[in-house]
């Protein structure tokens, strides 16, 4: 139900823009995924092109009004959603999905089309476009690129920053910056559209990208191997990407409770060895013409030596699909049990053993409680999530929960690390932002805004405060 504040602007924006889909905003665009947020009631504004994105920023701009950019409402840390304060007007691109424009090299495409759909249109030239995530049959790549996404690919590919050569975008007032250019080279003074990517929605709206396209591999070949512990995962990824160098496309940790609270809990999913194993790792090449993956895994599994234990090589699609169904079932597996504290952090590679072994010893000095550490080891992102001892809920924990938190982002600034490694600060880690922060850098950011956003409408309340 809109209050009458709602329904005077919404007459504002049809007024101007009588062909603007305007109404009150449907529950699911006021939660998030992990239920952490809860979003107020609001207008929802689905703009169907660029030029009405401008209009209802410079109306909301001119009124104060704030707006809250809406992708697929995948994100983890609250970005989506405004909890105090005025109700926002919701700015969703769903509309917008169209594929302007598609070479071998280049895709321009609108910002509200899914990932999914942009890697269809990629494999449609026979190309790949390869920003890879869970979440991708939902997530757009207005959001993609506003979170500066990563994913399983960031080891060989990049993140979304590295994947985009430009941006159209709508500033706060109603401003278009029209930066589609398809150049990778291009220094004609600041790159708005590195500030824009990353920067949540705090900055403007990014309305349409385009975005770098790569060769189809080959041949791909996938295989879990089973290693003592972190250290011989980082001594194993080294010794692949010195035997195939630049085809190692992603390298993926998985530590034996994650195995093991998909046994207890599902989703259902093949376990490829017996008893679990206390460390493994997934791996996947992405070769040319002449080379054989299964012949190069058995050749790295025999060069290893005492860095692998044991390990399985996927003979057919089905099994590489079960493989990455192990790894993408682990986050699943993991609400289903229910997290004390969820971390995704990034540290340089070599702390990485450091700060797992580490990590254990200070959680243990606070209680009782498991670790499941996993995630993209080759680009030094894990989540190293708390959960409860088996058998204790997750209530007993509530008096240590931001201790836990701490303790974890303690010991990353220590080592050098990043409190948020690819799902972005949003409303969840403003605190640790602030806390962890470089204070040039954060001054730097809150003088940005000012010039950009000087009446602060754009996602209230993410990022800065």
């Amino acid at each position: 139900m809109l209050n009458a504040a709602d329904v005077t602007f919404a007459e504002t924006l049809t007024n101007a823009m009588p062909d603007l889909s305007v109404g009150p905003a449907e529950p699911r665009y006021l939660e998030e995924p992990r239920g952490r947020f809860r979003g107020q009631g609001g207008l929802l504004v689905r703009p169907a092109s660029t030029d009405q994105v401008a209009g209802v920023l410079r109306l909301c701009n001119a009124a104060s009004v704030g707006v809250v950019p809406y992708g697929g409402g995948t994100g983890l840390v609250g970005g989506q959603v405004i909890e105090d304060g005025p109700a926002p007007v919701i700015l969703s691109l769903e509309k917008m999905t169209a594929v302007r424009s598609i070479d071998p090299h280049v895709m321009v495409v609108e910002a509200g089309a899914t990932l999914a759909d942009v890697q269809a249109a990629a494999e449609g030239v026979d190309r790949l476009f390869p920003l890879t995530i869970a979440s991708q049959g939902s997530a757009r790549i207005g959001g993609c690129l506003a979170t500066n996404a990563g994913g399983v690919n960031v080891l060989r590919y990049g993140n979304a920053r590295e994947l985009c050569l430009g941006v159209e975008a709508v500033l706060a007032d109603g401003t278009v910056i029209s930066g589609l250019k398809r150049l990778r080279k291009d220094n004609t003074g600041y790159d708005i559209k590195d500030l824009l990517i990353g920067a949540e929605g705090t900055l403007g709206v990014i309305t349409a990208a385009s975005l770098r396209l790569f060769p189809r591999p080959a041949a791909i070949g996938t295989a879990m191997m089973v290693v003592p512990d972190p250290q011989a995962a980082l001594d194993l990824l080294a010794l692949a990407e010195a035997r195939m160098p630049g085809c190692v496309s992603a390298f993926e940790l998985i530590a034996r409770q994650g195995l093991a609270f998909l046994e207890a809990v599902g989703p259902a999913v093949q376990q490829p060895f017996a008893p679990l194993p206390a460390w493994m790792v997934l791996i996947e090449i992405g070769l040319p013409v002449g080379l054989n993956p299964e012949q190069c895994l058995t050749d790295l599994f025999e060069a290893a030596g005492a860095l692998v234990q044991d390990g399985v090589i996927a003979q057919s699609l089905a099994q590489r699909a079960q493989m990455w169904a192990l790894r993408e079932s682990i986050p699943e597996a993991n609400k289903r049990i229910g997290s004390i504290s969820s971390h995704d952090i990034s540290v340089p590679l070599e702390c990485l053993p450091a700060f797992i072994d580490e990590g254990y010893r200070r959680l243990a000095a606070l209680g009782d409680m498991r670790v499941n550490c996993f995630g993209h080891v080759g680009d030094g992102n894990l989540h190293y999530n708390a959960f409860p001892a088996e058998g204790r809920e997750r209530a007993a924990y509530e008096p240590i929960r931001e201790e836990i938190k701490s303790t974890i982002h303690e010991l990353v600034h220590e080592m050098g690390g990043s409190v948020s490694a690819e799902h972005g600060v949003g409303r969840l880690k403003v605190g640790d932002l602030e806390r962890f922060g470089d204070a040039g850098k954060m001054d730097a950011m809150r003088a940005i805004k000012a010039a950009l956003d000087p009446k602060g409408i754009m996602n209230p309340g993410a990022v800065l405060r």
